[in-house]
């Protein structure tokens, strides 16, 4: 289910001036998750729950369209659905951003060994916000998620 932002008293929880700043900013996550879907090695699924959590403070309309999206959808509505990650998807996400994060330390390795230390580290932060941050939920509740979301 969408979760909304809004106060006790039925507005949003962003003020005006605000809200184009977060429509743009879930465009242009949006557009980095669909370059993501196409590109190996860029993420899809960050940009998309970044995509969203602007969304849903801003703009309703496009935060359904986000979930409702073929290509985008679908990671959104299960990230959001079960809570977390599966193992399985965990262990995808950080093996493809650990493939991406060494092609990329080795490229950088000839402009700084600096940038390639903090690309690194970058990494490591990232990994350990995946591991300790997002919850891990059980294969069944994907199957159960799923087949909810066929229902609907």
């Amino acid at each position: 289910m969408a979760r909304t932002c809004v106060t006790a008293d039925g507005r949003s929880d962003v003020n005006k001036a605000g809200k184009p700043v977060y429509v743009a900013l879930g465009c242009i996550c949006t557009g980095l998750g669909f370059i993501g879907a196409f590109v190996p090695g860029m993420p899809t699924t960050v940009f998309v729950l970044l995509a969203s959590y602007f969304f849903a403070r801003s703009s309703p309309r496009l935060n359904g369209w986000l979930r409702a999206n073929r290509w985008l959808g679908p990671s959104l509505r299960r990230f959001q659905d079960l809570g977390g990650m599966t193992r399985a998807a965990k262990v995808a996400a950080l093996a493809s951003m650990w493939t991406a994060v060494m092609i990329s330390a080795v490229l950088l390795l000839a402009v700084s060994w600096k940038a390639s230390l903090v690309a690194v580290g970058l990494a490591v932060i990232g990994t350990l916000c995946i591991l300790w941050k997002v919850k891990t939920v059980p294969e069944s509740a994907r199957a159960a998620a799923a087949e909810t979301s066929t229902q609907a």
